[in-house]
Order: C-alpha cells, then sequence, then structure tokens
C-alpha cells in the first residue's frame, strides 16, 4: 500500500510538473521575452520612435521626454524620427522591433486611434503589437488662418467661405488635422479643399506663404509661429477653452459647431511582449516624469498639457479611442483610402 501511495504521489507530481511546464512554454511562444528580468535595464541606449517629423508637436514634447527619461534611467535615450505616411512608417518599424526594451514609440491619435479608419490596410495593429506604457498627456489643437485671410472669429470664417465658394483650403499635417477639417466643413456646410502635408512644419510653412487659408495644428507646433505673429490663432478644437491659451474661444462656441470637441492624446509604447517589469520600470519614470512640476513646466512652454497613467489605463484608453474616432471619421463622412 505504501509503495502504492507512493508511486501515485510520483505520478501526481510528474503530471503537475509537465502541465506547469507545458503552460510555460506556451506562454513563452506568445512572447518569449514575457519572463525576462531587466538585469540592470538599461545597458545600451534606448531609441524613442516619433512618427513625425522634427519641428512637430510630438517631436518637441519627445525631445523633453527622451532627456528627462535617461536622467531617470540613468541611461540615454536618442529620438528617432520615422515620419510619413500619416504616422505609418514609425508604426510599423515599432511593431516589428525587438521587445526588449530598447525601442519605445511616443504616438498620438493619429497611430493609434484614427489611421484604422482611415486606411483600408494597416501594417499593424494599435491594440495587439504594442504594449502600453504611460499616457503623456494631452495637445490641444487650434485653427489658425492666414494673415491675409480678412478673418478674425470663426463666424466670420464661415461667412468668407460662403461669399467665396470654393476658395477655403486647409492644410493637414496628421489625423487630427484631416478629421477637424473634414468636421468644420461638413458641420458648418461651407465647401473646404485638403491638402494633405507629410508633416506639420511644411504645412504651416505653406500657410504662412498663402498657398493654403487654414490649418487646425496642435498648440505645440503652432504657439511659437502665432506668438510671433506669422499666422493668426482664432479658436480650438476643444470643448472647452485651453488654460494654455485661454483667450482663444472652443470651435463649438459658434452655433453651426456646436458640439465640436476633438482632443489629441500622446502616450508611449513598446513593441508587444516587451517584458513586463521593464514595461512597469518604464512606466514609473515616464508617470513620474508626466505627473511631475519639473516636466509639466516645460512642456506647457510648448502648449502640451502633461499627466501620467498606469499601462493598464492607457491600454483601456486606447480601445475607446479607436471607436470614438471611427465614429468622428464616419460622421466626418471621410472614405477609408
Amino acid at each position: 500500500m505504501q509503495t502504492k501511495n507512493a508511486t501515485e504521489t510520483v505520478a501526481v507530481e510528474s503530471r503537475r510538473r509537465f502541465i506547469s511546464i507545458g503552460a510555460a512554454a506556451g506562454l513563452a511562444g506568445a512572447a518569449p521575452w514575457a519572463f525576462a528580468q531587466d538585469g540592470g535595464y538599461p545597458k545600451q541606449p534606448i531609441r524613442l520612435v516619433v512618427p513625425f517629423a522634427a519641428g512637430s508637436g510630438t517631436d518637441a514634447v519627445a525631445r523633453i521626454t527622451g532627456q528627462m527619461l535617461g536622467e531617470a534611467l540613468k541611461g540615454s535615450v536618442i529620438v528617432d524620427n520615422k515620419a510619413g505616411a500619416n504616422g505609418v512608417i514609425g508604426a510599423e518599424a515599432v511593431a516589428k522591433a525587438a521587445p526588449d526594451g530598447y525601442t519605445l514609440f511616443m504616438t498620438t491619435n493619429t497611430t493609434h486611434s484614427a489611421n484604422p479608419s482611415l486606411m483600408k490596410h494597416l501594417p499593424y495593429d494599435p491594440v495587439k503589437d504594442f504594449a502600453p506604457v504611460s499616457r503623456m498627456g494631452n495637445l490641444p489643437f487650434m485653427l489658425v488662418v492666414n494673415n491675409d485671410l480678412p478673418v478674425k472669429t470663426v463666424a466670420e470664417l464661415l461667412a468668407w467661405g460662403r461669399a467665396n465658394p470654393g476658395k477655403l483650403t486647409y492644410a493637414s499635417g496628421n489625423s487630427t488635422g484631416i478629421v477637424s477639417g473634414a468636421t468644420l466643413s461638413r458641420m458648418s456646410g461651407v465647401p473646404m479643399l485638403h491638402v494633405p502635408y507629410k508633416s506639420t512644419p511644411p504645412a504651416i510653412a505653406d500657410l504662412i506663404g498663402g498657398q493654403v487659408s487654414m490649418m487646425v495644428v496642435d498648440l505645440a507646433a503652432g504657439l511659437a509661429t502665432v506668438k510671433a505673429g506669422k499666422m493668426r490663432a482664432i479658436a480650438v478644437t476643444t470643448q472647452e477653452r485651453t488654460k494654455l491659451f485661454p483667450e482663444l474661444p472652443p470651435l463649438a462656441d459658434t452655433p453651426e459647431l456646436k458640439g465640436f470637441d476633438i482632443t489629441s492624446w500622446n502616450g508611449v509604447f513598446a513593441p508587444a511582449g516587451t517584458p513586463r517589469d521593464i514595461v512597469l520600470k518604464l512606466n514609473k519614470a515616464l508617470s513620474d516624469m508626466a505627473n511631475g512640476a519639473v516636466f509639466r513646466e516645460r512642456v506647457s512652454k510648448l502648449g502640451f498639457d502633461a499627466f501620467g497613467s498606469t499601462p493598464e489605463e492607457l491600454g483601456a484608453f486606447t480601445v475607446s479611442e479607436l471607436a470614438k474616432w471611427k465614429k468622428l471619421i464616419q460622421a466626418a463622412g471621410i472614405q477609408p483610402e
């Protein structure tokens, strides 16, 4: 009897070990780095990919983020601009990068909210291909016009557009510019021609030069140009005034545009499968930074409203924003290309 019990015990323990090993192997097959320890991470420079050109609002915030993140981790962070295709080039590069903590992605609603509804074929999945790390804040957007356009308010802009049919054009350097312009045209009933650009800086240059009438641009990229008097800001896209530019009224204050509310967000992701301990280490550094006075003061001068989050909060937020932007894009009548 003792021999039988001992044999059964050995058999049970063997089955338990087999099941445990099999389960671990299955998880490792899905995410080979899932059980790695950070081992003194980082041991080499971290690459922070930005899907927009140098001089864009996201780029400006990324450079401050990279500097402060490197200091927090006692390492170095290199900003890598991979602009083009409405952020697709940068997003695809990160999605295919090794999930080892040495490639990060600072992005916005362009790649992770709007693109799935703007494009028929997308070479990445904003949920499945990325590990959320932390939200970093919001980028309020404003409507700006060429100085030669004889308007100082949204009502005057719409009146001018009605009096000059076919003459209003709007530039865009990202999805927020695309969707905001189309929504403005649809809600007001004023025809406006869309002129897309690879990124925000050349769009601003053409606006100043008079090649286009107007554009919706983030405060981080456009505020200095507005303050220099090179273009005129007349409204913000958020439903409430922003503390970063309180004198600008919301587009929603104009009767035809009641309910207009489009906000761009910013967050940091890693490739899917990045070790959990590394994600948590990055999250602590980034969220502490985004919620801290030094970072918030520095980026507020760029027109950026900073705050951090947990990885789980960013993940849930990404899913909800995909649904929100799908509705915005469909309502604006934009067809996927």
